[in-house]
C-alpha cells in the first residue's frame, strides 16, 4: 500500500502473490499541505531543508496510512508490507541516479511493519532508466481483466508512459511529458492546480510553431527504453500565449510524444487503455483518439479503480521484491539484465532500525 504523486498521497490495499492480480481493497487520495506542496514543487532549485521536509513527508505518510486504516475499519497488522515510493524529486537517469524523498527506516519505525522503498535506485545501477516501474503491475491487470492481447497501458501522470503488453513481450518507455506541464502552465497563469476537464485547452488553439519547436527535442526522436523528468522542459517558449492557448498547446505536445512512441511498438496494440489523471481529461482523449485513430478506452470501462492503480502499482512492486521476483526488464527500463529492486527496511522490535537492499533468488 502506498504511492505518492506531486499532488498528494495516493493508498490503496492489494492482495497479491507479486505475480497475479488477486483483489484489490479501499484505496484513497489525499492532498498535501498547500505549504508541502509548495515547498515540494520548489525544490531542487531553492534552498530548503531536504531533511527537514523527507522527515515531514514520512511522517505525513504515516499519519495518513494510519487515518486510512482508521476510517476503513482495516487493522495495520493485517498488512504485510508497505511498499513506499516517496516523493520524485529530481529524476536523470543519464547521471544513474533518482532523487525520491522519504524516509524508508523511519515509516517502518512509526508503523511497525515491514517497508520497501528505494525502488529505482538497483535498476540504475543495471544500466536502466530508473523508469518506469509499472509496466509489471500493468500487465498484471491485463491478464487479469482477460482482455484480447496486445493491449498497450498508457498512464498519464507527471508523465506519460506506455506499456504494451503482448504475450511473452512487455515493452515500455516514457513517451513525453503528461499533466505536469499543463499543471505548471495554469498554476503560473491564472493560480489554478490544473485543466479541469480539459476545458481551457478545448476553449484555445494549438501554437502549431511553438508545439513543432518543443517537439524539436531529441527526447522525442530517441527510441526507447527511456525516461524523463517532470522539469526537462521549459515553459518559456509559451510565455506569450493565453492561457487557453498555452493549455492546447501543451495538451497537443502530451498527445503528440505518445502518439510518436506508439508508431515505434513493434506490435500494433487492439487498443488503448489510459490511467493516470490524463484519463480525466476529455480534451486530450480527443485530441489523443484523433492521432492514434484507434479504440481508446479508460481505466474504469476495464473495471479497474483509475485512482488508485499507481499506489496499487507499488503495493505489486513491493511484494515482487519481497519475493525476489524481476520489477523492470531490459525492455521496460533498459537494464542489462531482469532486476529486483527496492530496499527492505524492517519493522524493529525496538528503536534499532535495520534496513537491507533486496537481492533476487
Amino acid at each position: 500500500m502506498s504511492g505518492t504523486s506531486m499532488d498528494g498521497i495516493d493508498i490503496a490495499v492489494l492482495d497479491t502473490d507479486g505475480e497475479d492480480f488477486s483483489a484489490s481493497g479501499p484505496y484513497e487520495s489525499r492532498p498535501y499541505p498547500p505549504q508541502l506542496r509548495a515547498q515540494l514543487l520548489a525544490m531542487p532549485s531553492e534552498s530548503i531543508s531536504a531533511t527537514a521536509i523527507e522527515r515531514e513527508l514520512t511522517d505525513l505518510h504515516a499519519e495518513r496510512i494510519l487515518d486510512f486504516c482508521a476510517t476503513h475499519q482495516l487493522s495495520l497488522y493485517s498488512i504485510d508490507c508497505v511498499g513506499f515510493h516517496g516523493q520524485t524529486i529530481k529524476h536523470e537517469p543519464h547521471l544513474r541516479r533518482s532523487w525520491q524523498l522519504g524516509d524508508g527506516a523511519r515509516l517502518a519505525q512509526l508503523l511497525g511493519r515491514q517497508v520497501i522503498n528505494d525502488f529505482r535506485r538497483s535498476d540504475l545501477m543495471h544500466g536502466g532508466q530508473g523508469a518506469p516501474l509499472a509496466p509489471a503491475y500493468h500487465r498484471a491487470l491485463v491478464r487479469a481483466s482477460k482482455l484480447q492481447e496486445p493491449v498497450a497501458v498508457l498512464n498519464i501522470g507527471g508523465i506519460s508512459n506506455v506499456t504494451l503488453v503482448a504475450g511473452s513481450e512487455l515493452i515500455a518507455c516514457d513517451c513525453g511529458p503528461g499533466n505536469a506541464m499543463i499543471d505548471d502552465w495554469v498554476r503560473s497563469k491564472a493560480g489554478l492546480p490544473y485543466d479541469d476537464g480539459g476545458r481551457l485547452a478545448a476553449a484555445g488553439r494549438v501554437n502549431v510553431s511553438i508545439l513543432n519547436a518543443l517537439l524539436s527535442n531529441p527526447y522525442f526522436s530517441t527510441p526507447g527504453p527511456k525516461s524523463l523528468d517532470r522539469n526537462e522542459f521549459s515553459l518559456a517558449p509559451l510565455a506569450a500565449l493565453s492561457l487557453e492557448d498555452g493549455a492546447a498547446t501543451l495538451t497537443a505536445l502530451t498527445v503528440s510524444g505518445i502518439a510518436r512512441e506508439c508508431e515505434r511498438l513493434p506490435i500494433k496494440p487492439n487498443y488503448w487503455i489510459v490511467v493516470g489523471g490524463g484519463r480525466l481529461n476529455t480534451a486530450l482523449l480527443e485530441m489523443l483518439r484523433a492521432d492514434l485513430r484507434t479504440n481508446v478506452r479508460i481505466a474504469e470501462d476495464c473495471g479497474w479503480a483509475g485512482d488508485a492503480i499507481e499506489a496499487q502499482a507499488f503495493a505489486y512492486l513491493a511484494v515482487r521484491a519481497l519475493k525476489g521476483l524481476p520489477t523492470s526488464w531490459p525492455t521496460t527500463t533498459g537494464t542489462s539484465v531482469p532486476v529486483t529492486g527496492g530496499v527492505l527496511h524492517h519493522a524493529p522490535p525496538s528503536n534499532r532500525l535495520a534496513s537491507v537492499p533486496i537481492q533476487p533468488s
